[in-house]
């Protein structure tokens, strides 16, 4: 079954430039151009939250792992983060000198990269929202960058034509792919860390091993391609570009699986759902839409499976081989997977579910009291002025 269109949201009244799904999939954000974050409920007839704040274009948005914050960056030079249930409660980073393009949590959600038009990436802990350390070697526009599943490595792209791939304990640069043609508009890790995948103004989509630094793929499209997303299990990308196209490649197989028409005019962003069953696209047509991915659950249900565990019973990490030869792992670990103790599994879904739950509440507890203290801070300054105003009065009257 072909990948169909399920969810089409209006409300956007400027170009969509970015689209994230939340953990549970109950929730849709996307930022605009019209200065707008919109929160959309996948629930049918719950309303949307529109989100104001920003003073210029939302150029990029993101859900924290848990879900329970959004973070948005805009060409107003600022960060902010959201609580993406409470009406328009956010706190701002003063966070670069330009516009800022790309924002990401690191997949423990305490960390978050951003990148700018003044050509650094800068690094911010989450929960006390402050500036860690800069990473400032390109020398144009950097649009997009990502933290590797484990965090250990932050990958960058540029107008200065370069993916530049960084080691977060060193801040070093470790390697500089320049074989791109033209801008990377859009770049992120395969969900086994060991590739990354870069869209380009030069109609292309590469995908490089990041430890031998080698390409290992090259798809040559005909349009200018914005935005790309791995599915979780590792075997298809999506693209989308500006002939208003959304393209399924299959990795495995190294062929383009699907094209699909849906905006009218260029195709900004898209996104898989963290599990992969769903995705979804912005356009420059103002609308967010939703589509169910219907890839057969087997091609990918046991990779999700052996990827949760980590690592598949010969003790090696999935890759994305060169030659993609993930079939012999698939047979491999679906014996590992039935021999698992089921009660084992259970007991480690509620941990994981438990430990979720506490990060979400410390999350929100975070935004709260931050959000205190910028409104205590509110409250000084009014007393401040109001003391001020005060001797001011009580001199005028003495004089």
């Amino acid at each position: 079954e072909d990948p169909s269109l399920e969810r089409h949201f209006k409300g956007h009244r400027d170009a969509v430039t970015s689209v994230d799904f939340s953990l549970n999939k109950k929730q849709l954000a996307s930022g605009s151009m019209d200065s707008c974050l919109m929160i959309w409920s996948m629930r049918p007839q719950m309303r949307a939250y529109r989100f104001v704040g920003h003073k210029d274009a939302v150029m990029c948005v993101q859900f924290s792992p848990s879900g329970h914050l959004v973070a948005s960056g805009s060409r107003d030079k600022t960060v902010r983060l959201w609580v993406p249930s409470v009406k328009g409660e956010s706190t701002v980073f003063k966070a670069h000198t330009a516009t800022v393009r790309s924002v990401h949590f690191s997949s423990d959600g305490q960390s978050l990269v951003t990148a700018s038009d003044d050509k650094t990436v800068k690094v911010w802990t989450v929960h006390r929202q402050k500036f860690l350390f800069s990473l400032s070697q390109h020398i144009n526009w950097v649009r997009c960058a990502r933290f590797s599943p484990d965090g250990r490595l932050i990958v960058s792209a540029s107008d200065d034509k370069t993916v530049k791939l960084w080691d977060k304990t060193s801040r070093e640069c470790i390697h500089s792919f320049c074989e791109h043609g033209g801008f990377v508009n859009h770049v992120d890790f395969h969900p086994s860390g060991t590739c990354i995948a870069a869209a380009g103004t030069d109609n292309t989509v590469k995908v490089w091993d990041v430890r031998m630094n080698r390409l290992l793929q090259h798809y040559q499209g005909n349009a200018v391609v914005n935005s790309l997303s791995f599915h979780p299990s590792g075997n298809y990308l999506v693209t989308a570009s500006n002939d208003s196209t959304l393209k399924i490649l299959d990795l495995l197989e190294g062929r383009l699986l699907y094209t699909l028409h849906g905006h009218q005019g260029p195709a900004t962003c898209v996104a898989f759902s963290r599990v992969g069953d769903l995705f979804a696209s912005g356009g420059s047509d103002e609308q967010v839409m939703v589509w169910k991915t219907n890839f057969d659950a087997a091609d990918y249900g046991d990779v999700l499976k052996t990827q949760k565990s980590g690592t598949s019973v010969d003790g090696t990490h999935h890759t994305l081989q060169s030659e993609m030869d993930c079939g012999v792992h698939l047979k491999k670990t679906k014996t590992q997977d039935s021999s698992r103790n089921h009660v084992q599994r259970e007991e480690e879904t509620s941990l994981a579910n438990t430990l979720e739950h506490i990060m979400g509440q410390l999350d929100v507890l975070t935004q709260t009291v931050s959000i205190l203290e910028q409104r205590l801070t509110l409250t000084e300054d009014k007393l401040k002025e109001c003391l001020e105003n005060q001797q001011k009065i009580i001199q005028n009257k003495t004089s």
